[in-house]
Parts: C-alpha cells; sequence; structure tokens
C-alpha cells in the first residue's frame, strides 16, 4: 500500500479514502462536543493534519442545534484547542498553547482563553506555570474551576516557575517517587501534580487570579473525574486514596469553591466512585460506582445517586443488567440520560430517579458525549459506527423513536465507504450467544471470495460498537479482506455474567468464542476459508498470542502492544494494583502466552512502541525473542527469520502520529499480503514517499 504523489492522485484518485493512506489520515475527526447555556450553540472539536502532515491539530467548530446553518469555523490556532466549554453569559473558553513575545515556542504553556459570544477575537484569561489542562464553567454563575499541574514545594507562581524553569534550564528529568503510581498510559507522573484552581472571570480584561482549591491534593486527582454545581458554590470530585501494598481506590469528595474545604461525600471499601455529576437544582449527585476485583469476581459498574452532601446513596436500576454509561442530567433534575453498551452498540437511555428506563434510540450506531437542552425538548449526542465516523445529531426526547435522532449540519461529511457492514452470530461451546460486525469488501461472492482477517478488540471490558481511526477495518478492507470484529467473553453490552465467563481464565471462553465466531464467519459463501489471518492489540494482542499458540489455522499472526509473560506483566504495567487483583500467580501461569511459545508455527508480526507504559515495551523485547529462539518457526543459523517486529521508539500503546500510522497499515498490509495471498515479501521504505 504505497503512497502517491500530488499529480498521480489528481490523474488517478482513489476509488474511496481507505484506499489510499495518504487520503485516510488527511480525513478530518470529530470529537468532543459542548452546548452553551441557552442551547443556542453547540461546539465540537475538529482534528485535521497540519500543514507538513506530521500532526493532528483540533480546532474548533459551531454547530447550529436547530440545523437551520452549515458548522462555521470559531479557531484558528497554529497548536490547537482544545477542553471546550461555555460560561454562564454564553462566552467560549477552551484551552490553547500559544505562544507570545516572553515565553517563545519552547516554553509556552497552555492556557486558558476565552472567546466572546459577543464576537471579537480570544484573549488569555488565565495561566499557570505548569500549564492548564481542562476547565469546568458554572452554568449560572461567573465561577470556573480548571485543572493544572502544580510543583508541591512551591510556595506560589512566582516560586513555581523559577523550580519549572530550572528544570529546564539544567535539563533535569529525575523524578524522586514516595508513592503510587509513577506513570500513566505514556506519561511519566510527578514532580508536579494536579490541582483545581478557582477564578470569577467577570467582565475584566485583565487576566483572572487563580486560587488553590487543593493544595494538598499530591496525586490524589490523577485522571479524577468531577463536576461543578451550576451556582459554582462547590466542586464534587473522585479522590484517589491509597489502600496499602501500592493500591488505590477513589472515592468522592465535597471541595467548597469559597472557602477550599474539602469532605469526604462518599466511600465505599469495596469499591472505585467516579463520573461525578451534581443535578442542575444543587441536590443530588450521580456518580458510578464500580466493584474492586478479586481474582474470582469480574467488576461491575453500577449507577448510584446521593444527596448533595453524600446522604441517602442508593443506586438506581437494580434489574439492569448493562454497565451505565456517563450519567448525563436532565434540566429539571428528574431523571437521566446515558450512552450505554448493548449488543454491539451503544445506544441512549433515560433513567428516572424511580428507576424507570427507556431507550431512545434504536439504530446500530454508538453515542457519546450526551448533552441535554436547556428546555428539555432535546439531547444532542457524537454518534458513530462502523458505517461512519462521529457526526453531531439532535435526539428528541419527545417524539417517536423513528423520527427521534436526526443528524445536524456538522463540520464533517461520511466519507466513502470501500464495502459493506454486517452482522455474524453464532453459539459458543458452551451454548452462549456470540456476535459479531463483519466488514465485507466491495464484490465479495460465493465466486469470489475474500480472505478473512479476524480483528480482536482489546480492552478486554470493552465492544467493537463504535467507529476508531486507531483500528480502522475498512483500510484492509479496501485491500480485499473480509475483516470480523467479534465481541467474545469479556465484551461489555451482553450482560454481567457474559464478563465473568472470561474473568481470570482469559486462554478459555474469549479463546473460544473468538474461534466460533471465526468458524461462523468461513462458513458464509462470501469468505475464502483457505485464507485467513488474526490479528488485535493490547488485550487483543495478547489474544493473538494466545491464538498463535493455540492454534495452527491462520496463516499470519499480527500483534500489537501485546501482553506475553503474564508472569511478569503485573508488575511492570503503570497500574499494577489493578491487573494483580485478577491475575494472580496461578491465573498467570494457566493464561500466559508466552508457555506456548514452542507450539508457534505460525508467521508473527510483532509491534510495540517504547513509550507504552500500560504494556511496557518488556513484553514485545520478551515475545520477539521467545519467537527467534523458542518458537516452532526459531530464526535460521544465518538470523533470517519469517516472523517480523516493527518498533516505534517514540510511540505510546496507540500509533498516533499521521506517518506512523501510514508505516503501521503499509506493513501490516504487506505482511498479509505475503502469507496470506502469497505475494512476495513487501519492501517498506526507511522513509515513505
Amino acid at each position: 500500500m504505497s503512497t502517491h504523489d500530488t499529480a498521480d492522485s489528481e490523474a488517478n484518485p482513489p476509488a474511496t479514502p481507505f484506499h489510499d493512506l495518504d487520503s485516510y489520515v488527511a480525513l478530518p475527526r470529530v470529537s468532543s462536543l459542548t452546548l452553551s447555556p441557552d442551547g443556542s450553540s453547540l461546539v465540537v472539536g475538529v482534528s485535521s493534519l497540519n500543514a507538513d502532515a506530521t500532526t493532528y491539530l483540533t480546532s474548533l467548530w459551531e454547530v447550529d442545534p436547530s440545523g437551520g446553518h452549515a458548522a462555521r469555523r470559531l479557531t484558528r490556532g497554529l497548536t490547537g484547542e482544545g477542553g471546550a466549554a461555555f460560561t454562564a453569559d454564553g462566552d467560549l473558553l477552551f484551552v490553547a498553547k500559544r505562544p507570545t513575545e516572553e515565553t517563545g515556542d519552547d516554553k509556552a504553556k497552555p492556557a486558558l482563553w476565552l472567546l466572546p459570544a459577543a464576537g471579537g477575537e480570544a484573549r488569555q484569561v488565565a495561566t499557570r506555570p505548569g500549564g492548564i489542562s481542562g476547565v469546568h464553567a458554572a452554568r449560572s454563575a461567573d465561577a470556573v474551576v480548571v485543572t493544572a499541574d502544580a510543583m508541591p514545594s512551591a510556595a506560589d507562581e512566582e516560586s513555581e516557575q523559577a523550580i519549572w524553569d530550572a528544570r529546564s534550564e539544567q535539563k533535569v528529568a529525575a523524578i524522586l517517587h514516595r508513592d503510587y503510581p509513577v506513570r500513566f498510559w505514556d506519561h511519566d507522573l510527578g514532580p508536579a501534580a494536579p490541582r483545581y484552581f478557582t477564578a470569577e472571570l467577570g467582565g475584566a480584561d485583565d487576566e483572572a487570579e487563580l486560587r488553590d482549591l487543593t493544595p494538598d491534593a499530591g496525586k490524589h486527582l490523577i485522571e479524577a473525574g468531577a463536576d461543578l454545581a451550576a451556582d459554582g458554590s462547590a466542586v464534587v470530585s473522585s479522590w484517589s486514596v491509597p489502600t496499602g501494598r501500592g493500591a488505590l481506590r477513589s472515592q468522592l469528595v465535597r471541595i467548597d469553591v469559597a472557602t477550599g474545604e474539602r469532605s469526604v461525600l462518599v466511600d465505599d471499601l469495596e469499591a472505585d466512585l467516579d463520573g461525578p455529576r451534581i443535578s442542575p437544582d444543587g441536590r443530588l449527585v450521580a456518580y458510578l460506582r464500580e466493584s474492586i476485583t478479586t481474582p474470582e469476581q469480574a467488576p461491575e459498574v453500577t449507577l448510584w445517586v446521593c444527596g448533595i452532601d453524600g446522604s441517602s446513596p442508593r443506586r438506581l436500576a437494580a434489574d439492569w443488567d448493562r454497565w451505565p454509561g456517563q450519567p448525563v442530567w436532565l434540566p429539571d433534575s428528574s431523571g437521566l440520560l446515558m450512552a450505554t453498551d448493548d449488543d454491539g452498540r451503544s445506544p441512549v437511555f433515560h433513567l428516572t430517579l424511580a428507576g424507570g428506563l427507556t431507550r431512545l434510540t434504536d439504530d446500530d450506531a454508538a453515542y457519546t458525549g450526551v448533552v441535554a437542552a436547556p428546555d428539555g425538548s432535546a439531547a444532542y449526542a457524537l454518534r458513530s459506527s462502523y458505517e461512519f465516523p462521529s457526526e453531531v445529531v439532535r435526539i428528541d426526547l419527545t417524539g417517536e423513536a423513528a423520527q427521534r435522532v436526526q443528524p445536524l449540519r456538522g463540520p464533517v461529511p461520511r466519507p466513502v465507504l470501500p464495502g459493506t457492514l454486517r452482522e455474524v452470530e453464532t453459539e459458543a461451546e458452551d451454548g452462549t450467544r456470540v456476535r459479531s460486525w463483519l466488514a465485507l469488501p466491495e464484490g465479495a461472492s460465493a465466486d469470489e471470495p475474500a480472505p478473512l482477517l479476524l480483528w480482536i478488540h482489546g480492552g478486554p471490558l470493552g465492544s467493537w460498537n463504535a467507529w476508531s481511526w486507531r483500528w480502522c477495518p475498512w483500510i484492509l478492507v479496501a485491500q480485499g479482506y473480509a475483516v470480523l470484529l467479534p465481541d467474545p467473553a469479556l465484551s461489555t453490552g451482553y450482560g454481567q455474567d457474559f464478563i465473568q465467563r472470561g474473568w481470570g481464565a482469559w486462554g478459555q471462553a474469549p479463546f473460544t468464542d473468538l474461534m466460533a465466531a471465526t468458524d461462523a464467519a468461513v462458513e458464509l459463501p462470501e469468505i475464502d476459508g483457505t485464507r485467513t489471518a488474526a490479528m488485535g492489540g493490547s488485550f487483543g494482542g495478547y489474544m493473538a498470542n494466545w491464538v498463535a499458540g493455540h492454534t495452527d489455522r491462520f496463516d499470519a499472526i499480527v500483534t500489537h502492544a501485546s501482553l506475553w509473560g503474564l508472569d511478569a506483566f503485573g508488575g511492570t504495567t503503570d497500574a499494577a494494583f489493578y491487573w494483580t487483583r485478577e491475575m494472580t500467580p496461578e491465573m498467570a501461569e494457566r493464561n500466559s502466552p508466552h508457555r506456548a511459545v514452542a507450539d508457534i508455527r505460525t508467521p508473527v508480526l510483532v509491534i510495540h512502541g517504547d513509550k507504552d507504559y500500560r504494556v511496557p515495551i518488556g513484553e514485545g523485547l520478551r515475545l520477539w525473542y521467545d519467537l527467534l529462539s523458542s518458537s516452532g518457526l526459531p530464526a535460521a543459523e544465518d538470523g533470517s527469520t519469517v516472523h517480523r517486529f516493527l518498533y516505534f521508539p517514540d510511540e505510546n500503546h496507540w500509533v498516533l502520529t499521521p506517518q506512523h500510522a501510514k508505516v503501521w497499515y503499509q506493513v501490516v498490509a504487506g505482511f498479509l499480503a505475503q502469507h496470506v495471498r502469497g505475494e512476495g515479501e513487501p519492501q517498506v521504505p526507511e522513509v515513505l514517499g
């Protein structure tokens, strides 16, 4: 899959954007959604390639909630914008890093900016020496609360700026830790840590003075979820607390904005509490409770509500066998909206405080970013599926379901696909229903069946139900493959028992479910069951490794950011305490793919990024050496091997930069073409043309 120069592309345009990697990475991507307090303006983020096509920059666009006028671009910063939020007066706040004469490019930090509702240029309204990462704005008051990293030893902004400058000028990157965690996904934690700061913006043009609400936060607010009351009086936030032996759990706290006084709102010794949302009338807090796992018991996620003072916590919809998504209050505080994984989709549900449950959307899509109109007549959301990427829609909360969802005039049209999507269902060995999405290339038929690529999702607690720019099956469909996207045991959206089937037994029900889904797919006349491959990332990479050691039915295996030796993984990942709750030494011994390395007789493409802290690079390095030294297809005496290792020194758990994404798909497509289709070994250039 090579790129084309401009002249060739203009003379022979690709059939779809998925037939050409330059066209694919250039597709704009819609993300995030926020609504003004009066309901007159929706703002979304749109990520597009920069001028030299080496990174994505996000700009903010306005979408008309009535659908009357086309979307219009609001921001044009050279480094992009994010974290949009509306003030009570309708001004738009956002976070952006814009160099000034004082800071220059090297020292510029993300700051808080304001775009006036009345028009005019955006202005900077708040800064912190370590930058600002997020903002919450009160819906009916001038108060804002921002999240910003702060140095623990700094007494004020001046001393903190001196610390940041000294570390930068002296090239000091060392961090002395005294607690856990020390890193997260792809970045190191410390010495600075997040805190909440508050300010009243008012009408002045001067920058607002930020006041520290959590000077003793330490690492308690890492990856915390929070909400600001409509009147700006209080923040409710998750707050992580140590439980000994390197473990953490999260409680909910209430922080008084006027005084900074913090009190524990809800604490549950057997669960993590997160995702708080304060009701518009300020009386209640809705939140998610995730039970702390054991080696025998999978997590259970449930929705709860309590008083703003933490009183009378109670579970909502106790008989509902689904994991609730992030709750969103209706404007009259009578109930909640949420998008929830369900049978390969993620529809929007309405839940009353009395426990009444109604499904509002009935299409094959997944919804995110749900917001409610101030009059309660409608909601807005981003909608996607494997047939289209995220688009902005309006959900009528009063009419019939068949006409309930209407697309709005968003900033990005749907791309043309190179095939069609259908569902495949079968039964597992134990009689459990297993379903999958199947993406078929144009022209696949009984006369010209397509080779099959089994693509296994990560998580493992997740579902193939929404468009993914990172894991896009249509690029391989454009190459002629049928791509199977199954939801095996441990997948969400099928009930608690379906998750429990695979808990602590990764190599059992998840594996047999995947094989059952593959069996069902190859029985279709459009599928060539003699040419097949399996691929996955993260937990999907783990399963690809397990598949490689437990069946020879596939012609090639692609394993990205994968777990290989469970005997070592648990203590090296970024949240070891979570994984070791399930991954006992006995579980690791039973379910570790490395134990079957001698039985691997299928060519394997290993892919790993060095900045991956969730599945550390040691997993990829150990897998690569084991394949060369101990697999059923070891390296020859001259060092040659059928296996390949695609290594990214500066990528993380995903591969996010545009040019590296092109390399990823080029190498994967070439490896599959060689071993599934019998084509020659591809020659991938060191630098893409």
